[in-house]
């Protein structure tokens, strides 16, 4: 996934990583597989506008604390028309990071008014490795790894969503 590690929930995320490490390691196998099957979540249009023209996708918003920190997290497939767009509410320095993410991701950084900040490119599954925003950021998009790099985003392009018209 991706998952937001603000600084102030840095010690909530820990302490229910830890739980959840906890949990896993004395959990029956049958039991912890369910998990790894992505909840059903509605998914709304989004498009990224670059100089190769309109890329429309269906996108997952995170929009609680809960589901920003599960982000992508266990999940095995997405297809690659999907993403999951992370709402901060806030312009603030985000950092993400890829904990029990088994898909390779492309994180795309975003300011209040839908452009693009920064593009974390194929960020590697299952690493603790912190990525950052360039500068503060209103949201994070997550397509799958090498989307980016197809339809030629890059720093200045622009996200149309409902998200970013308040």
């Amino acid at each position: 996934m991706g998952c937001f590690v603000a600084p102030a929930l840095l010690r909530s995320v820990l302490a229910a990583a830890f739980l959840a490490g906890a949990w896993a390691a004395v959990a029956p196998r049958a039991v912890a597989q369910p998990a790894q099957v992505a909840p059903a979540q509605a998914v709304e249009p989004l498009t990224i506008v670059t100089t190769s023209g309109e890329h429309r996708f269906q996108v997952e918003v995170a929009r609680t604390d809960e589901q920003r920190a599960r982000g992508l997290m266990f999940r095995r497939f997405m297809p690659e028309d999907r993403g999951m767009l992370f709402d901060f509410k806030t312009e603030q320095p985000v950092m993400m990071w890829m904990r029990n993410t088994y898909i390779p991701l492309d994180m795309i950084f975003i300011a209040r008014d839908g452009r693009v900040i920064n593009v974390a490119e194929n960020t590697e599954p299952m690493s603790e490795r912190t990525i950052a925003s360039a500068s503060p950021a209103f949201a994070v998009l997550e397509v799958n790894a090498g989307v980016s790099r197809k339809i030629g985003l890059k720093a200045g392009d622009r996200i149309s969503h409902p998200l970013f018209r308040r």
